[in-house]
């Protein structure tokens, strides 16, 4: 937990259900969220946190799956503050965490910027996007980090550069039980002034290829080397199977979407039947690319 303190100007919510904070609506509640007025007031609170806090930074609950127990300790809500954004040279952006990806891919389109268009595939905020390298029509998010700022609990803010890290596919090393509070991105001018068109086109591809329209958390599995998950999902069979109110979607098989009344474990069962079938069938054991956090129900 955390001393009192009178200068924080952030909201505390106790017991608060996490299932409208995601994007597959389901899960139990946090033991206490935290919504920050502005990055300098989190960066104050985790602070003053106990080093052994459990805590767990929430964005837009995109990539993830909170089980029905819920959260112990502190979820800090940083998509509703946390969210600065500016230019800093011809080609340099300062974004903090909060920042929506689809919202950088924009700011930077509109600025005359080329190589972030790809952000706008990604339905989360930068600090996940960092914390996974998030990556969508063939981009990665470390490919455009030229700097970060982190902070651990109850520690004091780091600024290191992007060859300080070990990255690859969907995956940060060294990151420990750090925030990424903010990052600066370089990115190169776009000479043909087409970025907008660009940011089109792979939405209208997105829409056409994935079940927009559903709740679902993106892709499910880590595409393994030389293939594909949702290939090797539907060699299965394994389109349209449902437990539950949960579904493997028929429109993109490493997609499962919540079809209404689906619960955490519903999901999680299915991500488990998804695995045992395919290893089974394709002799490939998958591995999941959402983050599953939380408590079952017992």
């Amino acid at each position: 937990m955390t001393a009192c303190n009178d200068s924080l100007r952030g909201k505390v919510l106790a017991h608060e259900n996490l299932a409208k904070y995601n994007s597959w609506r389901v899960g139990g509640d946090a033991e206490r969220m935290y919504i920050p007025a502005d990055k300098q007031d989190m960066e104050q609170f985790i602070s003053g946190l106990s080093v052994d806090e459990p805590v767990f930074w929430l964005g837009l609950g995109s990539n993830l799956l909170i089980r029905d127990g819920g959260i112990r300790g502190t979820v800090i809500n940083v998509r509703a503050k946390v969210k600065q954004m500016n230019l800093l040279s011809d080609t340099e952006v300062y974004v903090e965490c909060g920042v929506a990806s689809a919202h950088v891919a924009r700011f930077c389109t509109e600025h005359g910027l080329a190589g972030a268009e790809f952000l706008a595939g990604i339905p989360g905020t930068m600090g996940g996007a960092l914390k996974m390298n998030a990556g969508a029509f063939g981009g990665e998010t470390w490919n455009l980090v030229q700097s970060v700022e982190m902070m651990p609990v109850g520690g004091k803010i780091r600024h290191a550069k992007m060859n300080e890290f070990e990255v690859s596919y969907r995956t940060v090393k060294n990151v420990a039980n750090n925030c990424f509070l903010s990052t600066v991105l370089k990115l190169s001018r776009n000479e043909n002034n087409n970025g907008q068109e660009q940011i089109k086109k792979l939405l209208a591809k997105r829409a056409l290829t994935q079940p927009t329209n559903q709740p679902s958390c993106g892709s499910v599995f880590r595409n393994p080397t030389n293939d594909h998950a949702a290939r090797l999902i539907e060699a299965s069979g394994l389109k349209g199977y449902r437990i539950g109110g949960a579904e493997v979607s028929e429109k993109h098989a490493n997609f499962i979407v919540n079809t209404g009344g689906a619960t955490a474990a519903d999901i999680e069962q299915l991500i488990e039947y998804v695995q045992s079938e395919v290893a089974s069938q394709q002799g490939v054991k998958l591995r999941t690319e959402v983050c599953i956090v939380g408590d079952k129900l017992i």
